[in-house]
């Protein structure tokens, strides 16, 4: 990762798993606290690579794909949180684009959530990934596509900041979500591994016969007010987000839709939605891949986002703090760089296997220059809004609730991919394909968990 460096990316914290705390913003501050709102259309162009490339490209729009973010302003330097309808943004690129809404709006990268919702009918981007396959004619994304993304992105942020409105209170509120959610590992053997997986959508009996799982049944919202007036709405569920997919139709599946139909019903009020910790939770014993289902998940999650407006209890704000820690957990050892150029560059594996090749390798440098991701939480009085790296697995969301009982935590995934799945140490010994494709050692589990404790305890 030549063009990426430490230097480049971080601007503050220390690497090593140590919390860095903002200074303490009280409600006497002599700066008010304010927030303002943006979105931007980054629907790809007919033709554009979907999912790294390994399903069908852009054929037509089933609805558009947006960035929808905040800007906190009084707390200190500005703190920017941003939902993306994209797969994933990995490494430099997802550098790249926090440090571009940090010059934006005045802040630096480390103040910056960049959260991706996970839509697989989306691009999926990684800098060097792309210039690796790009040597063996195959590519993952476009790059000038993806700089006028971000430029219109930042526009979008630096725009709203003179439209910011005082921030006076903040409400939060929770409902069960039904017959969306089910744990994907659910099939084992005698000896505890995984025999077969459900997917984002089944058609096998035996798999739709298991019970749930594990999962996290609550939707979680919370909103942001201006005196009596809600200004935003950010939405936390944890399950991949996929309907139906690889046929070319871009779109923000269920999930975007109920977040639509919510933003359509309340257009004063700036709705988000944030996937929580997924990796191993998927829709696939409530969903067959038909339209049909796809209407009906969408229901469910709408539904699930209104009943938790309804508890909503607006209280005033009086505390903001902005939490970081850095990790930078070890590639996996088993995969050598030579065995990994070599996939790559042999035209019998399939087009996934040699992007997926590229992309570890990516990781691998960005281990080998010492670039950490940024675990971060936005403190709220007693709320904490959790931002994680990646795929990460449903028991760092639980984790984060444990650990801090007196707190209640919303947890959004799917920051930056570099490191694609993040299961638990448990889960390797395990295998399935989410341990297939973690390209993080099993030590992954004590730096991401050491990392959640230190921003919110």
């Amino acid at each position: 990762m030549s063009s990426l460096t430490r230097r480049d990316f971080l601007q503050a914290t220390v690497l090593g798993g140590a919390a860095l705390v903002s200074p303490l913003r009280a409600a006497d501050s002599s700066a008010p606290l304010r927030i303002a709102t943006f979105r931007a259309d980054v629907t790809t162009p007919i033709g554009h690579p979907l999912c790294g490339g390994w399903i069908t490209p852009m054929k037509e729009m089933a609805d558009p794909l947006e960035a929808i973010g905040y800007v906190l302003l009084g707390a200190g330097r500005p703190i920017v949180v941003c939902a993306l309808d994209w797969t994933g943004v990995l490494n430099e690129a997802h550098v790249r684009w926090r440090t571009a809404l940090a010059a934006a709006v005045g802040t630096t990268p480390d103040r910056v959530a960049l959260q991706c919702v996970h839509q697989h009918d989306a691009p999926f981007v990684c800098l060097r990934a792309h210039a690796l396959t790009l040597e063996h004619q195959l590519g993952v994304m476009d790059p000038e596509f993806f700089a006028t993304a971000v430029d219109r992105v930042a526009s979008a942020a630096r725009a709203c900041l003179a439209g910011a409105k005082p921030l006076t209170h903040v409400a939060r509120g929770e409902a069960v979500v039904e017959q969306v959610a089910s744990n994907r590992r659910v099939l084992f053997d005698a000896a505890g591994k995984v025999v077969r997986m459900r997917g984002s959508s089944s058609v096998d009996a035996e798999l739709i016969a298991l019970p749930e799982g594990l999962v996290d049944p609550l939707l979680r919202t919370v909103a942001f007010y201006s005196g009596t007036e809600k200004i935003v709405a950010c939405h936390y569920y944890a399950t991949h987000p996929m309907s139906s997919y690889g046929k070319g139709r871009v779109g923000a599946d269920f999930v975007g839709l109920a977040r639509r139909r919510r933003q359509a019903a309340e257009p004063g009020c700036t709705h988000l939605y944030f996937t929580g910790a997924a990796g191993n939770i998927a829709a696939g014993k409530y969903n067959n891949g038909s339209p049909e289902a796809k209407i009906r998940l969408t229901d469910r999650i709408h539904a699930g986002m209104e009943a938790s407006e309804r508890g909503l209890t607006p209280r005033p704000l009086r505390r903001v703090q902005w939490r970081t820690s850095e990790i930078l957990p070890p590639a996996d050892p088993a995969f050598t760089v030579d065995a990994l150029r070599a996939t790559l560059a042999d035209t019998t594996q399939t087009r996934a296997l040699r992007t997926i090749a590229a992309m570890r390798l990516s990781w691998r440098e960005r281990v080998e220059s010492r670039v950490p991701l940024v675990v971060s939480a936005l403190e709220l009085d007693d709320v904490s809004l959790l931002h994680l790296p990646a795929e990460s697995f449903l028991e760092y969301q639980l984790l984060a609730q444990r650990v801090t009982p007196s707190r209640w935590v919303a947890t959004a995934a799917y920051g930056d991919g570099g490191p694609w799945y993040v299961p638990v140490r448990a889960a390797y010994a395990q295998g399935g394909y989410e341990v297939s494709v973690a390209f993080c050692s099993p030590e992954v589990d004590d730096h991401l968990s050491r990392a959640i404790r230190a921003v919110l305890t």
